[in-house]
């Protein structure tokens, strides 16, 4: 018994001696942040030993094992204390989060592109003084302030900076949070270069798939592109010199739903946009995915002539051919082409996704973590889908804190494609961030899952984000007093 007892301690002594070293590493290195640092410093025991307490009292044990901590640095006594704000110019526009705790550590998260800051301040006054590491709880509080598309950008920015501070508190990866992971590295697919000539494009997909080492691509096959050329659409009148798909006021061709602009694609034009996919699927060969979206305002029946055209060039999927809303006629299309179907971005919450997949009206969903609700409520849509024999792709269009948050949540689903990384010609984005455990964020068109870096696994390289703030708002991580006071009552029953 007392060489079994001597094993014990001995195995104990080893642990703890291991175990300090470890720590104190991190304490010592020049990438630890102080305020992990302080953190670090603040949850030791002091020094105390387990064998020390060998032979003391529950009482005294316990008495002499606190003695030396400090209570407020316990996780579970984590309380929110602020919430601050940057805007960069990525995708034109997008908001950096950051919420501030108690004990001196920090999450940050992301508002979509394009969508304004204030969606994730009017959450401030709900969550002052909630304890981060609560992620779930916290949701259910502010997700009745969320809504579709960019409207849910705060609620998710929230949500974000939540696991990242839950992360870093228990020293563990988000997707460790989340149940596990199903993969070490995350497979991104990144847009088909244009080029001035065809041998230019060649040369650029080249070196996104050999140089960059991208294995899945996407590509626009829009009515936009042959808009120009006689006998190619019809009624084209709705769609003035001006127009895009994507700015116009609300009796524009913008925000004219697909179904209502009355635009057709004439033979002539299916033969158009036929050459286009033709000539991308010979410059890239069939061993590499091709993605497509973006076809423009047409009504279903247009979708599946386009759809028909398509077929021979073994696309990877068709995305968001009609709004998403439009359920019936997503099965319609999906049941009349052999190419699989997709939509999501701009959906929020699981409930929502939950007729697309109960009809199997697409083959694949594909949520914008930014948008579906974050990592845990977009791992769910990935687990439901996975029920109904459906995988997911992710959309992601943002800074690479919304990527990282992609990145983890995707190691995390196990019917996970690919990921969207729509900056990858952005020299500085990678360089908005540092990596905690020093790896790299993007190798060869994938992106490594950490096994160890706490949280997100990132930090802000705050004079690179500096140099990219939008001209709008300059303002960085700036005190938010004016939105701490909550005014209302939220509750939305009686």
């Amino acid at each position: 018994m007392k060489n079994t007892l001597k094993g014990i301690i001995s195995a104990q002594k080893e642990q703890e001696k291991q175990y300090a070293v470890q720590r104190q590493a991190e304490i010592e290195h020049i990438d630890t942040k102080a305020n992990r640092r302080d953190f670090l410093k603040k949850t030791a025991l002091g020094g105390m030993s387990l064998t020390a307490l060998m032979g003391l009292s529950f009482e005294d044990s316990m008495a002499q094992t606190t003695s030396k901590v400090q209570k407020s640095s316990a996780p579970s006594d984590l309380k929110i204390t602020d919430l601050r704000y940057c805007v960069t110019t990525v995708l034109g526009r997008t908001a950096i989060i950051r919420i501030d705790t108690n004990q001196g550590i920090y999450g940050l998260g992301e508002v979509r592109d394009g969508a304004d800051p204030r969606y994730a301040l009017m959450l401030k006054s709900r969550i002052l003084g909630e304890n981060p590491c609560n992620v779930e709880r916290i949701f259910k509080i502010i997700k009745q302030f969320g809504g579709q598309a960019r409207q849910a950008g705060g609620v998710c920015a929230v949500e974000m900076a939540l696991w990242d501070l839950c992360g870093k508190a228990y020293n563990v990866p988000a997707w460790q949070l989340l149940g596990g992971r199903y993969r070490d590295t995350v497979r991104l697919y990144a847009d088909t270069p244009t080029g001035e000539t065809p041998e230019d494009q060649r040369e650029k997909i080249k070196y996104r798939t050999e140089v960059q080492g991208y294995t899945w691509l996407k590509m626009d096959v829009s009515i936009n592109q042959v808009k120009n050329i006689p006998g190619t659409l019809n009624n084209t009148s709705i769609m003035n010199q001006n127009s895009s798909q994507w700015q116009g006021g609300y009796m524009s061709y913008a925000n004219t739903k697909h179904a209502f602009t009355g635009v057709q694609i004439t033979e002539k034009g299916l033969d158009e946009l036929a050459k286009i996919v033709h000539s991308v699927r010979e410059m890239v060969g069939y061993e590499i995915p091709i993605s497509t979206d973006h076809y423009g305002h047409i009504d279903v029946n247009n979708c599946i002539k386009l759809g028909k055209v398509l077929e021979k060039y073994n696309l990877a999927w068709l995305e968001d051919m009609v709004p998403w809303q439009w359920t019936e006629q997503h099965k319609t299309i999906t049941d009349a082409l052999e190419t699989p179907t997709t939509t999501g971005e701009d959906i929020f919450l699981l409930e929502n996704f939950k007729d697309l997949i109960h009809n199997h009206a697409v083959d694949i969903v594909h949520p914008d973590l930014a948008s579906s609700g974050g990592l845990l409520e977009t791992k769910r849509v990935g687990d439901y889908a996975e029920e109904f024999g459906i995988a997911m792709a992710m959309h992601q269009a943002g800074t690479p804190v919304s990527f990282m948050a992609n990145v983890h949540c995707a190691a995390a689903t196990q019917n996970f494609l690919s990921l969207e990384h729509h900056s990858v010609d952005l020299p500085w984005w990678e360089d908005m961030v540092k990596t905690t455990d020093g790896g790299k964020m993007i190798v060869k068109g994938y992106a490594p899952v950490s096994l160890t870096a706490p949280g997100l696994g990132i930090e802000l390289n705050d004079e690179v984000v500096k140099k990219h703030l939008h001209k709008s708002d300059s303002s960085y991580f700036a005190p938010t007093t004016e939105w701490d006071e909550k005014r209302s009552h939220d509750r939305t029953w009686s």
